[in-house]
């Protein structure tokens, strides 16, 4: 099998250790199961050894994940610049969402994810099919143990945007929104419309903290995103956060306001 490039091949060996550790597993257990030596395992993990897809297969056999890594090595043509912010988002204690057009992609239905991602009609069912598996994995942090503290800005607008043909996935999305912001760790807030100018709209972003307590930001745009570490630009993003979050409506009300959209069809 060819050789993975990087960062995709450091991403996933990432994931790889990480897993086996979650397993309790030495090298040479992980080894046995994988079909690989503890010195080649030792090798693949300090990245003096090329990952490849044989032993990508291998790991998924260890630790009997149901082909995890294969699918995210599918999945993950996507732009290496998304991959910091996956493994960001993946270890994240806190997450911070301000979306003005879409719904955040870890609150998505996969009939909304799959309706957006059809937007994009240069790709084919397959394609389509991949990206919406692997965004509706990265949901299960979620759900995890020890689940990161999600909170999510969505305009108004986003619910509202549901001509005759899409509402009934717009109906079923607004569904999962209400009962995720009952979940202790998932709060959703609506920016209502009446907050006609604010700072959110010059485009969407994303905030990740960190175990060691470091903040990062994501921010995507029609030719790609970039993942924002340096401190004051952070800083900036989390200033921003802040000014949107004040305008936005509390918890309950947001709630409610989900509920009326959904009233406001029938």
């Amino acid at each position: 099998m060819a050789d993975l490039p990087h960062p995709l091949a450091a991403f996933i060996v990432n994931e790889i250790r990480r897993s086996r550790g979650a397993a309790g597993m030495t090298q040479e257990a992980f080894g046995r199961g994988a079909g690989f030596s503890a010195s080649h395992v030792s090798a693949v993990e300090s990245e003096t050894r090329a990952l490849t897809m044989d032993f990508i297969k291998g790991a998924d056999r260890a630790v009997k994940n149901g082909g995890l890594f294969q699918r995210m090595v599918a999945e993950l043509g996507a732009p290496s610049w998304f991959l910091p912010w996956l493994d960001a988002e993946r270890t994240a204690t806190q997450l911070r969402s301000f979306q003005p057009t879409l719904v955040p992609g870890l609150l998505q239905t996969e009939s909304y994810g799959r309706a957006v991602i059809r937007c994009n009609e240069t790709l084919s069912d397959d394609e389509v099919e991949k990206r919406l598996a692997h965004r509706i994995d990265r949901q299960a942090i979620l759900t995890r143990a020890n689940a990161p503290h999600l909170v999510a800005v969505i305009a108004e607008a986003v619910l509202r945007r549901a001509g005759a043909e899409f509402r009934d996935i717009m109906a079923g999305q607004i569904k999962q929104l209400t009962a995720l912001a009952e979940r202790p760790n998932i709060s959703v807030h609506l920016l209502p419309d009446e907050v006609s100018m604010h700072v959110g709209l010059t485009g969407p972003f994303s905030l990740a903290r960190l175990p060691e307590h470091k903040w990062v930001g994501e921010m995507e745009n029609q030719l790609g995103g970039v993942v924002i570490d340096r401190d004051d630009e952070v800083d900036t993003l989390m200033s921003r956060w802040e000014m949107v979050r004040s305008e936005a409506l509390p918890r309950r009300q947001s709630i409610e306001l989900m509920k009326d959209v959904v009233t406001s069809w029938t």
